[in-house]
């Protein structure tokens, strides 16, 4: 009885780090997301400036 609660212990310990690594991913890809949408807003800033200007 002891093996299966330490083998069930174990298993929930890596689905825990499993999740949270899953976590940290999708973190990193709003992250990245949202730089990417302020690049897209600050490129049509320049390019509207640019063209008033000429």
């Amino acid at each position: 009885m002891s093996d299966l609660i330490h083998e069930l212990v174990n298993d929930r310990i890596q689905t825990l780090h499993r999740e949270a690594e899953e976590q940290r991913l999708a973190l990193r890809v709003s992250r990245v997301e949202r730089a990417r949408r302020g690049v897209r807003k600050a490129n049509d800033r320049l390019r509207k400036a640019l063209s008033q200007q000429f």
